[in-house]
């Protein structure tokens, strides 16, 4: 049975130092006229759906202008993460590598960002060749919504799927409850903007500081480490 595996970006796969603030800054700056100072804004958890509706909100625009906002900072996002030193968190890298390529393991996207956001992060820190696909804020009312779409679309394409074999690798509580939500087991990792103890309060299925080495994650999750047992 395979293996399904969906990861989110932001704080779990990567960070950009934030650097995509100085995108919605610079977008909602030309809808203002003014300076717009964005860094106490908080978005852990957020999608950009919801970052782009709370932003209009709180600067007194015309609600539909939200979606030609989010346009706007996906056109700025890809010059704004070359200002900050962002990177790929700890054993990202290792462990992707060791899953690409099994035909008993389905990796994709659970993700808060849009499809063009997700892009231009993946490629920007070189990850983007790691996933088939995945689910996105684009259109979708909430995380559990897109948690719903990205199962739907791994049994679209695997035909079945086994719900203890399905694992949802996110740094905030709402990972932990959308995964939750559609039976997945959950790993947690405080690289985000949620320290362990604030994660562990959500009782995911393994709380970790940080992803492991691929030698401890892929046998936790039930996968061997060798390709040619696969």
């Amino acid at each position: 049975m395979t293996t399904v595996i969906f990861w989110d970006i932001d704080g779990t796969l990567l960070t950009t130092a934030r650097a995509g603030i100085h995108a919605w800054e610079e977008a909602l700056q030309a809808r203002v006229g003014g300076p717009v100072d964005l860094s106490g804004f908080e978005t852990a958890g957020l999608t950009d759906v919801d970052i782009s509706r709370r932003l209009v909100a709180a600067h007194g625009i015309h609600p539909p202008a939200a979606r030609g906002l989010l346009r706007d900072y996906e056109s700025r996002l890809a010059e704004c993460l070359g200002r900050r030193t962002g990177a790929v968190l700890p054993n990202v890298r290792p462990i992707l590598e060791r899953l690409r390529g099994r035909h008993d393991v389905h990796s994709a996207l659970l993700t808060g960002n849009t499809r063009t956001g997700a892009g231009v992060k993946l490629r920007h820190y070189g990850l983007a060749e790691f996933f088939e696909g995945g689910a996105f804020s684009d259109g979708a009312g909430d995380r559990l919504t897109i948690a719903r779409t990205a199962l739907a679309q791994a049994r679209s394409v695997l035909g079945s799927v086994s719900p203890d074999r399905v694992y949802v690798i996110g740094d905030t509580p709402h990972d932990v409850a959308c995964g939750k939500a559609i039976g997945a087991r959950v790993v947690a990792v405080a690289t985000g903007g949620y320290s362990l103890e604030q994660l562990g309060t959500t009782e995911p299925w393994w709380l970790l500081d940080s992803l492991p080495e691929p030698e401890v994650f892929l046998p936790r999750l039930g996968l061997s480490l060798s390709l040619e047992s696969v």
